[in-house]
């Protein structure tokens, strides 16, 4: 038979382990708001590089490539990370790549950022255009 001083220690713990888990929840999304997903981020790193590479590009033909995380919403057939990619022979635009959640394919995103920011984005076919290209701004609902 449960005794009064176990029944609150019962009820201690429980009440204990909620404010714990609160706690953990709060941490969680604050982290992931400040530094995106994980895991997103390994799958952008690992699989847009070797895409690179596959079309031939090497890091002489590369200014600069990372990963950027945007912070409004994006065409959500791909992953909220996406990869930046400047070309030597064409600094002024920064090239857009996108992995989608189905299939894991790698994308290039229609619209070319000046990096003039006076200057509008760009859909024409620029040095670096891939054959097929997915909107940036398209199935955000």
């Amino acid at each position: 038979m449960l005794t009064k001083k176990s029944v609150l220690r019962i009820i201690s713990c429980i009440i204990l382990i909620g404010i714990i888990g609160i706690f953990l929840f709060i941490f969680v999304t604050l982290y992931l708001i400040n530094n995106g997903n994980p895991y997103h981020k390994y799958l952008v790193n690992k699989y847009i590089p070797a895409h690179l590479e596959q079309l031939g590009y090497t890091d002489e033909d590369i200014v600069d490539q990372h990963m950027i995380a945007p912070k409004h919403g994006v065409n959500h057939s791909v992953y909220h990370e996406h990869y930046m990619v400047i070309f030597k022979d064409e600094p002024q635009s920064e090239y857009l790549y996108g992995l989608t959640k189905k299939g894991k394919n790698v994308v290039q995103f229609c619209e070319k950022r000046k990096r003039n920011y006076y200057e509008e984005d760009t859909i024409e076919k620029t040095n670096h255009s891939e054959s097929k290209c997915m909107g940036y701004l398209d199935n955000r609902n």
